[in-house]
This record gives structure tokens, sequence and C-alpha cells, in this order.
């Protein structure tokens, strides 16, 4: 398959991505491996074949240390963990960890769990579906019509991405009152 083809394929599996919602994740509780197989199947589609592994038990491992997620219960992991596990892998793409924390605290905290997840996915999924339709269109990202050249795309998204990076950044840092002034 050519790359050209292969790119298509992939605009047109993330065009119809969904992210499961709380009540789509599993109701039992699971084991590190299970956790882990899972949110690798859940996020594969998006994230780039040549990265390294998106989760593994040292990273699960690491985020209850940090308290980014609860501790397991006689080392199961429930659908709170599973939710917590895919919304840290997507956002640390972006931010730091310290920074996902901190969001992920504040709305939860406004929230709750349950919605503060469903609205991330649906978040997520949105974004998507705009990238998806700006590669496919080939048009500039979200502002213009104007048609620009397939090898001035990947500079255009990259620039997005750090635009919006660090639009986020900013906004974490105002919600959590770190601001200087």
């Amino acid at each position: 398959m050519s790359q050209a083809n292969a790119l298509e394929r992939w605009i047109n599996e993330i065009a119809e991505i969904h992210l499961p919602r709380w009540d789509e994740l599993p109701e039992l509780d699971l084991y590190m491996d299970q956790v882990v197989t899972l949110v690798e199947r859940y996020l594969n589609p998006l994230m780039s074949q040549s990265k390294e592994k998106l989760l593994t038990k040292s990273m699960v491992n690491n985020y209850v240390k940090l308290q980014l997620i609860p501790p397991p219960i006689r080392k199961q992991y429930s659908r709170k963990h599973l939710a917590y596990l895919i919304a840290i892998t997507v956002l640390k793409q972006v931010v730091t960890i310290k920074e996902v924390k901190q969001g992920v605290v504040n709305l939860t905290k406004i929230t709750g769990e349950k919605n503060a997840y469903n609205y991330f996915v649906q978040e997520q999924e949105r974004a998507i579906h705009v990238v998806a339709a700006s590669l496919s269109h080939r048009h500039e990202f979200c502002f213009e019509s104007q048609d620009i050249e397939e090898s001035k795309l990947a500079l255009k998204m990259a620039s997005m991405a750090f635009a919006t990076k660090i639009a986020a950044e900013k906004l974490v840092e105002y919600q959590s009152g770190e601001e200087h002034e």
C-alpha cells in the first residue's frame, strides 16, 4: 500500500474514532496486564506506530506513587482507573505530568469523575474530527479554506499543536492559581 493510501486510511479511521465513555468502560475490575492492553487498544489508532509503548506497568505504578490515580484494590483496577489512565496517556503527549495532575484535579473537583472523563473524551473526539477533516480536505487548519500543499501540511499541524499546547499550559496555570503577575 502506498504512503498516500495509508495516510488516507488513517485519516478515515480517526474521522470515525470513538473513545469509550465512562459507562462503556468495563464494569469488572481488571489486573494490570489487562488494563495496559485495554488502554493500548483504545488509543492505538491515535498514536504514531513509531513511538514506544503508550502505557506500561511501570508507568501505572508511577502514576499511583504520584497520586495521579488511586491505588489498586487487591491488585485490581476499576473503571475509574481506566478512565484516569486513558486521560493521562493522551494528555501527557502534550503537557507535563504536573500539568496533567493539576488539570485533572481541577476538572474532577468541579464536575465529578464521570462527567470530567466523558467531557474529556468528547473534546478529544471533536478535536480529532476537526484535524481529520482538515487533513481530508487539505485546507488551512480551522481558519481558512485555502488549499495548501501536502508537503507543508505536517508543519502546519505541528505549528497548530504547539500553539494549542502552550495555550493549554497557560490555562492550566491560571486555573490552578499559579499565574505570575
